[in-house]
């Protein structure tokens, strides 16, 4: 199986890498986004600005747009969950816009939001099967979708309650970052790849 990272030219991406590790399993780290049309499951990682990320994706991302809507499978974490919706208030550019919807600041008085939190009311069964209860964030911005149908679990930061990730089909978006959230939080990432591979 084919997984490749989206490098967007931000970060350390050796911990999202290790933790797709598995059998049988060949990983690219991939600065062209184009790459999305020839591989078995595209990776959008959590580092970085929208407004970079997003003039990152502008020679291929209407070829990204059509290998997710032919099927391509996507885990989108953090700032790649963001990328799956259509603009962002951190900055311009567009996103691929899966998820219809904008990112916006968390209303909170303590941002960004790093730590540990809760994950709530998740109804996916990939949340029962990793026993994701508490996960890892860092983050200024959160998703709001035009369809709240989107949402397969929630987090809340102060008093601000927010999408913690979001599914359409094959695509999957994570607002925190499951290869820092300890088993569970691994464990989630290996249950969707294998979901996927199936």
């Amino acid at each position: 199986m084919r997984i490749t990272v989206f490098d967007y030219g931000a970060g350390n991406l050796h911990s999202l890498v290790k933790a797709l590790a598995g059998a049988g399993r060949d990983i690219r780290v991939e600065p062209d986004p184009a790459a999305a049309a020839r591989t078995d499951l595209l990776v959008l990682p959590g580092v970085g600005s929208f407004a970079s990320a997003a003039a990152r994706l502008v020679p291929g991302r209407d070829a990204m747009r059509r290998a997710l809507a032919d099927g391509v499978p996507c885990l989108g974490i953090c700032l790649g969950m963001q990328l799956m919706f259509d603009a962002s208030d951190e900055g311009p550019g567009a996103g691929l816009g899966i998820f219809p919807g904008r990112v916006r600041r968390l209303r909170a008085r303590r941002v960004p939001q790093i730590g540990w939190n809760d994950v709530t009311d998740a109804t996916d069964p990939l949340f029962a099967r990793a026993a994701l209860r508490q996960a890892y964030y860092a983050n200024s911005f959160v998703c709001a979708p035009d369809d709240p149908r989107a949402v397969i679990a929630w987090s809340a930061h102060e008093t601000d309650r927010f999408p913690a990730a979001v599914r359409a089909g094959r695509v999957l978006g994570v607002q925190f970052h499951p290869e820092k959230s300890s088993e569970p939080g691994v464990c989630l990432i290996h249950e969707f790849v294998r979901e996927e591979a199936a």
